[in-house]
């Protein structure tokens, strides 16, 4: 699935569009070079689940939680990670129990330490905008991009 994105408010509209048709349980890869938009997109969907405080880019914690209903929403942001061997420091097997919902950008850099995706968000600077490639790593992932396919028939978001 391919969207444009023309501006900041389409990419605010994506992720709460992600958040009405997401699965109970998720991971979900955000893909990009730096200012792509991973995080405001990270920061959409959460907003979208609820999430009402600070939604804090995640560039220097690692990872920040957030209650989300049915559990937690981990969002990670592994650039500064040098080596997969350093996710053991976050302790996220003590986390992956109550998280529903895995939000990891830089999860190249995470390599077999993370879970796999259900959905994998490649999102690139598009002139003005953005543009989101978006793919199913998994059954859950198909039927996730399937029920945002009938609620955004278009390619692009507005």
């Amino acid at each position: 699935m391919s969207l444009a994105l023309p501006g900041p408010d389409a990419t605010d509209a994506l992720g709460a569009r992600l958040a009405q048709t997401r699965p109970p349980r998720a991971v979900v890869y955000l893909e990009g070079e730096l200012g792509s938009g991973k995080s405001s997109l990270a920061r959409a969907l959460l907003r979208a689940l609820g999430v009402t405080g600070p939604v804090r880019s995640p560039t220097y914690t690692l990872v920040e939680r957030y209650p989300v209903p049915g559990g937690a929403a981990l969002h990670l942001d592994l650039y500064r990670i040098a080596d997969p061997g350093e996710l053991a420091y976050l302790a996220l097997d003590a986390l992956a129990d109550e998280a529903v919902l895995w939000l990891i950008e830089w999860p190249q850099r995470g390599g077999a330490g993370l879970p796999p995706a259900d959905l994998r968000l490649r999102l690139a600077v598009a002139g003005e905008g953005r543009r989101c490639e978006a793919d199913a790593g998994s059954p859950v992932g198909r039927d996730w991009l399937g029920r945002l396919a009938r609620i955004c028939p278009d390619s692009v978001i507005s």
